[in-house]
């Protein structure tokens, strides 16, 4: 109910990890560093990287984290972080375990649309590419209501919803 759009995925909940991806590609890597207080590498997860070996230098901070940081959303990204790190390290389902977190920051970006657009944006391109692409799957044509979103995807640029 959160977000109008279209129908949501069931289980397609994993583009928020796939976003480090894509902002790195196409968004400005240019993220206020300003926002966190201690250098840049030390605050990289919440304190937990202080100066304990050689490994911590490949997690000093993405672009992507230190956009999603310095946004609105630094607590919920940092909880999803988190979450996704756990999951990893005890080998669990990370859609399944981080449910919860994901939905709050996702939340989060929708209530700070402004400053996340170019994320939700490319996380509803990849949404709605991964339902053509399941539709295609089931064996069934796309429907024209795919087409149309794809065209509008592609040829409107910026026009919204």
């Amino acid at each position: 109910m959160d977000s109008p759009t279209s129908t949501p995925p069931a289980t397609t909940n994993p583009p928020i990890d796939k976003q480090h991806e894509i902002l790195e590609e196409s968004g400005p890597s240019e993220a206020p560093k300003e926002q966190n207080p201690s250098s840049s590498s030390e605050g990289a997860a919440g304190g937990a990287a202080e100066t304990d070996g050689g490994d911590e230098e490949e997690e000093e901070e993405c672009g992507f984290c230190l956009f999603m940081k310095g946004g609105g959303c630094k607590e919920a990204f940092v909880a999803w972080e988190r979450c996704v790190e756990e999951a990893e390290r005890d080998k669990e389902d990370m859609v399944e375990k981080c449910y919860e977190v994901t939905t709050n920051l996702r939340r989060c970006m929708d209530a700070h649309s402004d400053y996340y657009e170019p994320i939700l944006r490319a996380e509803k391109a990849m949404e709605e590419e991964a339902a053509r692409e399941l539709a295609n799957q089931d064996g069934s044509p796309p429907s024209s209501a795919d087409v149309v979103v794809v065209v509008e995807e592609s040829s409107g640029g910026g026009d919204g919803k």
